[in-house]
Order: structure tokens, then C-alpha cells, then sequence
């Protein structure tokens, strides 16, 4: 007996409405056994950028073959292409508009292939929902077995965002805030294997607005009420919280902040050269 597969569901639809809802009803249509999981609705609107981080940092927590549309779509109905990517024994469904880039950047191979079967989608086309008249039939097709090369054409150049991992010059590793959950954490692209590489154990200052930071602590309770600290969360990412409130709120600061994360040999001679 053939597994059930699993379709997660990742958009920015948020649950007042009935698009998500309506995105179900398409797949079961096609494909009635699979298994449909609510991955997140709450993508702040149009924010691709943080999509892309929440999409990398979950995906693989899911069995191999599961099936993640994701509809984050600000440009709907334009000359955007709707895209399947195929990578570390996952598959994606969606528009191309750099939603998969951290997929593209992770050194994994991929295949992409733009979605240009029509017979495939719904009969009637919406230039305001593809997430309910393309991505949710095809996912829907794909999981009763239409293997990729029947849905679309393979391509070479999807889009893909600038720069999204973090670099590490002069001594100091530069990242950004890439998301804020619902606690105020600011979630950075720093990841715990990129400040042991680059930091390699040594004294270091993590700058974020005008906060300074120079130790790591293991729990979100690691300092004295309303303190900043600095740790590591779930995800493997840095994360700057404020204990028991929101660093978010604190800090007055979102997405795309900047973070450092400095070696603090290199930051005196950096102080030096600027006095």
C-alpha cells in the first residue's frame, strides 16, 4: 500500500478568510488521501524574505517526499512563473520569486521546473489566486504520483534573493534579523555553526542597535526579567530576547536589522582605527 503523502500548507493568508480552506478542498478533490498539515498562515503580508528563512528552517522536520506550497505571492498574475523545486527529497510548490532561495543557496542539488502544463491546473484561472488555481492542483497531482517531468518544463535560472546567508570579513560576522515570532525574539540568519566556525571560542561582542552583548545564554530565562540576552534557539539560529518581553518591542526593531557579531580583538582595533 502506497504511503500517504504529506502537503504542508505556507502562506501568508493568515485565517479570517477562506483562501487556505479553499486550497484543501482543491487538493482533496484530486488527490483525497493525503495528509494536509497547516505549516503557518501567519507570514507577515508579502514579506518573501521571511518566508524563505521560515520555509528553510522547517521543511526538513517532515518525512522525505512531503509535499510544501507555498503561497507568498505579491506579484499574482504577473509574468512571475509558478515553480516546482525538487531538493534534498523534498518537493516545492509555488511562485518564483526568490521564496525558495535559501533551498538554491544551501549547496543541496535541486531541480526546478516551471509549471506550464495547464492541463493540470483548474479550467478557469484567476489572476488573484494561483495558490487555489494552479499550486493546489498541481501539489494535488503530484501527490497521487505525476512525477515532476509531466508538470512542467526544467529551468536553470529561478530567481533568487541577494546575499541572504551571513558573511564573515574583517573579524566581525554580519547577519540580519530574518523573522520575529510571536514572543518578540529577534530570530537572526546567524547560524550556531557559523559562529563556531568564524568566532572559533574567542572573546567576541554581538551588536545589535545600540545593544551590546558579549555573552550567550543557554535558556530564554537566562538573565534577570526584562534583560537582553543573546542564545541560540531551536531553529539553530542566533536569537536577541528580552526575558519575559519582547526584544522586538524593546529594541523597536524588525526585519532586516542588522546583526554583528564581532571578535572583540578585532573590535579594539576597530575602535583604535576610527579614534
Amino acid at each position: 500500500m502506497r504511503a500517504t503523502r504529506v502537503i504542508t500548507l505556507f502562506t501568508d493568508f493568515g485565517t479570517r478568510d477562506i483562501y487556505a480552506g479553499v486550497m484543501k478542498g482543491v487538493i482533496l478533490s484530486i488527490c483525497p488521501d493525503v495528509q494536509l498539515i497547516d505549516l503557518t498562515h501567519g507570514i507577515p503580508p508579502q514579506d518573501i524574505r521571511a518566508a524563505a528563512w521560515q520555509i528553510s528552517a522547517s521543511y526538513n522536520y517532515f518525512p522525505k517526499g512531503s509535499i510544501h506550497l507555498a503561497v507568498v505571492d505579491p506579484g499574482v498574475g504577473t509574468s512571475r512563473r509558478p515553480i516546482l523545486v525538487a531538493c534534498a527529497g523534498h518537493f516545492f510548490i509555488g511562485p518564483d520569486n526568490g521564496l525558495f532561495s535559501l533551498l538554491y543557496q544551501s549547496g543541496k542539488p535541486f531541480d526546478v521546473y516551471v509549471l506550464n502544463q495547464k492541463k493540470y491546473f483548474l479550467d478557469k484561472i484567476s489572476a488573484t489566486f494561483h495558490g487555489r488555481d494552479i499550486f493546489a492542483p498541481v501539489a494535488g497531482h503530484l501527490a497521487c504520483g505525476t512525477p515532476p517531468e509531466e508538470l512542467g518544463e526544467r529551468i536553470t535560472d529561478p530567481v533568487s534573493l541577494s546575499a541572504t546567508k551571513p558573511k564573515f570579513d574583517g573579524g566581525t560576522l554580519y547577519g540580519e534579523v530574518v523573522w520575529i515570532d510571536r514572543f518578540g525574539n529577534l530570530i537572526t540568519s546567524i547560524s550556531e555553526e557559523e559562529f563556531k566556525k568564524h568566532i572559533q571560542g574567542k572573546p567576541f561582542v554581538i551588536k545589535v542597535g545600540s545593544i551590546s552583548l558579549k555573552f550567550l545564554q543557554k535558556t530564554y530565562a537566562g538573565a534577570a526579567e526584562h534583560g537582553i540576552i543573546a542564545l541560540f534557539g531551536s531553529s539553530g539560529l542566533l536569537e536577541i530576547a528580552e526575558v519575559s518581553g519582547s526584544a522586538a518591542r524593546r529594541l523597536k526593531m524588525g526585519t532586516g536589522a542588522a546583526v554583528t557579531v564581532t571578535i572583540e580583538k578585532n573590535l579594539k582595533e576597530i575602535e583604535e582605527n576610527r579614534s
